[in-house]
């Protein structure tokens, strides 16, 4: 894929999984962030695809890729709102 196509993909991707991971608390988050967890969310995916099945996957533009691009992405947010929130409880602590 082209980089511009990695663009796109990493944004429909990082979009995608934000509004799936969102819930009532969903963060409004930028375009280059969307990008981003995008393209971070697909070779996590492509990584974890990998180990579990032995094959490599090889990312198009098509839909079993913007499926493991997807679960990735999710699973990365999830880990980073996990992080964030322990970060947060811990300065709300060491207020008080």
């Amino acid at each position: 894929m082209g980089i511009i196509l990695w663009i796109v993909f990493g944004a429909l991707v990082g979009w995608v999984a934000n509004l799936v991971v969102g819930g009532r608390e969903r963060q409004r988050q930028g375009c280059l962030v969307s990008v981003l967890v995008g393209v971070v969310g697909a070779a996590l995916g492509g990584f974890a695809y990998r180990l579990a099945t032995g094959e490599q996957q090889h990312f198009e533009f098509d839909f079993p890729s913007f499926g493991v691009a997807i679960l990735g992405a999710i699973a990365l947010l999830l880990v980073l709102r996990l992080v964030s929130a322990a970060s947060g409880n811990r300065r709300d602590r060491d207020r008080w």
